[in-house]
């Protein structure tokens, strides 16, 4: 039987010497993590930064923003697609979409999850990538549009990091609809929850999309938001709540 990626995943996606979660994981303080070795920073909140979805008043959300880098950010409204928004000014806001890429300095590219992944995109080029992958956005194909929209302003190697999402341990899952999500990223992301019921591994698959699309995988914060106190879940608490990731390259000086 081949093996399914998560049983393969840790010794294909994290550095030598480098342990899964060391940028932070569910317990660390929140800190602008390196996304490559080129200046990008992405921070992955929690809990403890509140609710950062539309339902939260402007000025809470832009005090939280403005503390973590300096910038406002630019957002989009998710709709589990594959459209990609290019920004060209700090703040600009996008439409239904479900990710972003800009070449500016200064710009912070912000998406918002509960369960769903957060995806840090970043060149050497400057040119960088925010997007939101749960299972529909991988058979949508959101990655690979996000990279060739990175590509297209100019960006050569790509490196990427996930942030918290939902783990197998608690993604139960239809095995009809895990075959077919399987089915259209070409790898078996099909697995079990901890008591043994279908599961499906979308960090996984995120990773392996996004090893197909050239991408190097950097490790991110290795975090189930079913199992985290620290993080809000959808398919835990039936919550409308939502944590955020931002990806910019501050500005020069």
């Amino acid at each position: 039987m081949t093996p399914s990626l998560s049983e393969e995943a840790a010794e294909q996606e994290i550095a030598p010497g480098q342990e899964r979660g060391e940028r932070g994981g569910c317990e660390a303080e929140i800190a602008p993590s390196a996304v490559g070795e080129w200046g990008a920073l992405a921070v992955w909140t929690g809990i403890d930064q509140g609710d950062l979805s539309r339902a939260t008043p402007v000025e809470r959300r832009r005090a939280v923003q403005f503390g973590l880098t300096g910038c406002p950010w630019s957002g989009i409204n998710q709709v589990h697609g594959a459209v990609v928004e290019v920004v060209t000014r700090p703040g600009q806001q996008g439409g239904d979409a479900d990710a972003l890429v800009t070449a500016e300095r200064g710009v912070a590219l912000s998406v918002l999850s509960a369960d769903c992944g957060a995806v840090a995109l970043a060149s050497p080029e400057g040119v960088i990538g925010a997007a939101h992958c749960g299972w529909r956005g991988l058979v949508a194909g959101v990655l690979p549009a996000t990279v060739r929209s990175m590509r297209k302003l100019g960006a050569s190697g790509v490196v990427g990091a996930v942030g918290p999402c939902i783990r197998p341990c608690c993604y139960e899952f239809g095995e009809d609809v895990a075959a077919e999500v399987s089915s259209a990223i070409g790898h078996r992301i099909s697995t079990a929850t901890a008591s043994g019921l279908p599961a499906l591994d979308l960090p996984a698959g995120i990773r392996a999309v996004l090893r197909d699309c050239g991408v190097r995988v950097a490790p991110g914060v290795d975090c189930c938001t079913a199992c985290s106190p620290r993080h809000f879940s959808r398919r835990r608490d039936g919550s409308a709540a939502r944590q955020a990731m931002a990806v910019w390259v501050p500005e020069r000086g």
